[in-house]
């Protein structure tokens, strides 16, 4: 999964859709490719490559030249399936005549691929994907439509697409659906031409009339015009704009702030991070930036994770997985404070840092030290080339696209999936994971776009909690486990986007001197999740409610006896005990976000901060 683009007109669409690619490389991948359908109506015509879109221009030059105005493009990052040609979208079904580009992760793939294997369709790649091409050509040879095939298709895929697909025998119309809120379709309306896009960033050079897909909608696209359709088929208006011609705004897309559009961008940073670092089908890991670091691994007795601010509470969520995965010691120190000590590192040491921008100047001098021991080092990353890359010997790169507010919401998420990924490297290495638990380890990352989006399809009860909690002036979050990482990174983002004053505590040390505060202005935040000492959790609860105190807790799907304790709850989807602080962390990055909102805070721009601390 990663970028998707499609154009029906006039014009060739080949060079728009590769242009269109160009413009999503950003967002990384590791294929591509492109399908045309000629004007004739003949065989739908795929070109798709390995590697980089230059090496898709050199298949499109080299061969049967394509002509046709109906086309779609696609980047891929591979779940199931390596990297490589066959691998790549577009996706075609037994008889070629329907043909596919697909963002998300279907969770049920083995189970209709089975069934449609049993009903005698054949499968040329190992892609998830390419089971919704046979689904979709089987409505269509039953007489329906291309549009009805895949609303009947959508209906019974789990987890969250974005889809575009052809059918040789419609020519000049591509059916798009968009479920859930893993990855988004943009349309643009053209004069005779129309566009589809998973980001702005493709349309905009054509258009400036848009649409955005909301979750459940689907659309046919012809070169006269757009119909929109909901899950019934019944026929629905788009909500049509006019994008800005600054760029701060046409960048924002749909939303007031870019913190926002990063929140709300979350379950395909995850999806494509995921996708970079893994293949689900067989479960295998797939760091391929580890470089010399890789050989180190195995050797590796200690682990020493550096980072600053947030990235400092992914470190500490990372240090949970080494010694689960790996069976090592981990530690986790502040990149400033490391700098200034004498720590104690060798050969045998393997320091990680966090950094989203990778210019970070105390990681950077923390670095230096790690090297002068000979310790091996890799850094977890969001920018290919920067600094903190060229020094380690290895990186984990997230990619979570460029993140322009300064308080960082989608790298967090996506560096603790890398942490999580190198964990399960290293324990792989070592040979204290077993080739069952590591395959299941790896199975669980797949859900985590789907109860992220699913988190943020609830995002009005946030803006419905701001106004009364808006008018505190201090907040007290508490988290046990690994929750405790994820109540600092609330009191972080809330103090960094509000200036409100907000701590963080392990719950454990509330009678140890924060209970003193408690009164009715100080209300408190609890992370009372199924995996996060949940019982201990509701006894910290009801010492805050006897003084007096506010409580909103964050609580599991399902939870009945915490939110009849307390006047705000919110609730999560279960998952897995290790990956519960990506999914627990939403609500609080939302909640700030409204709370900041409401008290007249520039979100994007907080007072006295920069996005990377580049100076002491």
């Amino acid at each position: 999964m990663c970028g998707i683009v499609g154009y029906v007109g006039p014009r060739d669409a080949a060079p728009i859709l590769i242009q269109g690619l160009r413009d999503l490389e950003y967002r990384g991948y590791d294929s591509a490719g492109i399908a045309v359908m000629p004007n004739t109506g003949d065989e739908i015509a795929i070109r798709k490559r390995e590697g980089k879109i230059a090496n898709l221009e050199a298949a499109v030059r080299g061969g049967v030249p394509l002509q046709g105005g109906t086309g779609i493009g696609h980047t891929r990052w591979a779940t199931h399936g390596r990297p490589s040609d066959t691998n790549a979208h577009p996706h075609h079904s037994c008889g070629g005549d329907v043909v596919v580009i697909h963002n998300g992760i279907v969770e049920n793939y083995a189970e209709l691929k089975a069934e449609l294997k049993a009903a005698g369709h054949t499968f040329a790649s190992e892609t998830d994907t390419e089971t919704i091409a046979h689904l979709v050509e089987q409505q269509v040879t039953e007489g329906l439509t291309l549009s009805e095939a895949l609303r009947h298709t959508t209906a019974r895929l789990r987890g969250s697409h974005a889809i575009l697909a052809l059918n040789r025998k419609e020519p000049g119309v591509i059916a798009g659906a968009r479920i859930g809120n893993a990855g988004g379709i943009v349309v643009g309306f053209g004069e005779g031409e129309s566009f589809l896009a998973s980001d702005l960033a493709a349309v905009i050079a054509h258009t400036r009339d848009v649409a955005f897909l909301r979750d459940g909608e689907f659309v046919t696209v012809t070169a006269s015009g757009v119909d929109c359709f909901d899950q019934d088929g019944r026929t629905i208006t788009p909500e049509r704009r006019v994008v800005p011609l600054d760029p701060v705004s046409a960048l924002k897309g749909q939303y007031r702030h870019f913190m926002l559009k990063e929140i709300m961008e979350q379950p395909v940073a995850l999806s494509d991070t995921i996708g970079s670092l893994i293949v689900v089908d067989p479960p295998e890991l797939q760091l391929m930036a580890l470089g010399a670091a890789a050989a180190r691994l195995k050797d590796t007795k200690r682990v020493v994770l550096l980072g600053m601010g947030t990235s400092l509470h992914a470190a500490m969520i990372g240090r949970r997985y080494f010694e689960l995965f790996a069976g090592i010691p981990a530690e986790v120190d502040n990149a400033s404070e490391f700098r200034y000590r004498e720590p104690v590192l060798d050969a045998e040491t393997l320091v990680v840092t966090v950094s989203q921008s990778g210019e970070t100047v105390d990681v950077l001098e923390a670095m230096a030290i790690a090297r002068e021991a000979g310790s091996a080092q890799v850094t977890i990353c969001n920018v290919e080339g920067a600094q903190t890359t060229r020094v380690a010997d290895g990186a984990v790169y997230t990619r979570a696209g460029m993140e322009r507010g300064v308080a960082s919401t989608k790298t967090l998420l996506t560096s603790i999936v890398a942490l999580y990924c190198l964990a399960l490297a290293t324990g792989k290495a070592r040979g204290h994971i077993s080739p069952q638990d590591l395959a299941g380890r790896i199975r669980d990352l797949v859900i985590l776009p789907e109860a992220v989006a699913s988190v943020l399809a609830d995002a009005d009860v946030y803006e419905q909690m701001a106004p009364a909690l808006a008018r505190f002036n201090d907040f007290l979050f508490l988290g046990r486990g690994l929750a405790y990482p994820v109540a600092m990174e609330g009191a972080l983002k809330l103090k960094e986007i509000s200036y409100i004053h907000a701590e963080g505590y392990a719950a454990g040390e509330m009678k140890h001197g924060p209970i003193a505060l408690i009164d009715r202005e100080f209300p408190t935040v609890a992370i009372a999740t199924r995996h996060a000492l949940r019982s201990k959790m509701v006894s910290n609860i009801e010492q805050v409610q006897a003084r007096g105190g506010e409580v909103l807790a964050i609580v599991t799907e399902g939870d009945t006896e915490i939110p009849g304790l307390v006047r705000y709850t919110v609730s999560i989807p279960d998952v897995p005990e290790l990956l519960e602080p990506i999914v627990a962390t939403v609500p609080l990055q939302c909640l700030s976000y409204q709370i900041a909102l409401q008290r007249g805070c520039d979100v994007d721009q907080p007072r006295n901060l920069a996005k990377t601390v580049t100076v002491e």
